[in-house]
């Protein structure tokens, strides 16, 4: 992965983590709703894991989070 897209990464998974916890959610209980797996969550909140995720991904996670998929980029 590009460095600089590293920082990018970081950015949407602290967003998504931040969102997620503002809902009173747990990994698990993220995972259950999205049907994502929550070794899939874990690793996509990971601060130092090198990752990338589907558009997909982001989407489902967006409805089930109730916000626009545009907040994972603030």
């Amino acid at each position: 992965m590009k460095e600089n897209y590293f920082e990018e990464y970081k950015r949407i998974a602290s967003n998504i983590k931040a969102l997620r916890k503002a809902k009173h959610l747990t990994q698990e209980q993220l995972s259950e709703l999205s049907g994502l797996s929550l070794s899939y969550i874990s690793k996509i909140e990971a601060p130092n894991c090198n990752k990338s995720f589907s558009l997909d991904a982001l989407f489902i996670l967006a409805e089930v989070l109730e916000v626009n998929v545009k907040e994972f980029f603030n």
